[in-house]
């Protein structure tokens, strides 16, 4: 295995490979056949996985439909005079739409049409800029509705809803987390993220 891994195959295929030849080893050719395709049926048939293409659809929906940028603009207005604003609503944007699509690639993406280059404008540090969607990307595993637990339901038997309700509260701390180190950098390096004007009623 750990061959296949210095010629760079992913890990994936280099598990499944080394057991389907371990099994024909041990017992026969015919039974490590027999074990590829009936694991590989038996794991991606489960009914849960109808769940990824509706996440990949509202993820579509909500990225047509201009949802990301107004729950953007929502946060910002919101949140204008704190110091980093703009990463706060970025950090809260992410969150609001990893709990749509359940997708940290898809959240990231979408997010960063729309938040940096509003910070660019706004005079923003491009480090503090492009780390804060980075990080905030990270919470779609986390906010239900979420792939990673649905995968991790499948695979262990362990209830999905109840894996669901177990990831708000940590999902919820961590954003809140991710803005209080955005506002304690802001405050120490005021040149990060200059603060906005008031917004009006």
């Amino acid at each position: 295995m750990v061959v296949f891994f210095f010629l760079k195959m992913p890990i994936g295929f280099a598990m499944m490979l080394l057991g389907v030849v371990g099994v024909a080893y041990v017992i026969s050719v015919n039974a490590g056949f027999s074990l590829l395709g009936g694991d590989n049926f038996a794991n991606f048939s489960d009914y849960n996985y109808t769940a990824f293409p509706m996440f990949i659809f509202s993820g579509s929906l909500a990225f047509a439909t201009g949802l990301g940028n107004r729950l953007f603009d929502g946060f910002y207005i919101l949140l204008r005079r704190v110091p980093g604003s703009l990463v706060i609503a970025s950090i809260a944007g992410c969150a609001g739409f990893a709990a749509i699509c359940g997708s940290s690639t898809a959240t990231a993406a979408t997010m960063a049409k729309v938040a940096i280059p509003e910070m660019k404008k706004y005079g923003y540090d491009d480090s503090i800029a492009t780390a804060s969607i980075a990080v905030a990307g990270t919470l779609g595993p986390l906010i239900p509705p979420s792939n990673v637990f649905i995968f991790y339901g499948v695979f262990t038997g362990n209830s999905i809803g109840k894996l669901f309700v177990a990831g708000i509260l940590p999902g919820i701390l961590i954003a809140f987390l991710l803005a209080a180190t955005a506002i304690i950098m802001c405050i120490r390096n005021p040149s990060l993220a200059p603060i906005g004007p008031p917004a009006t009623r």
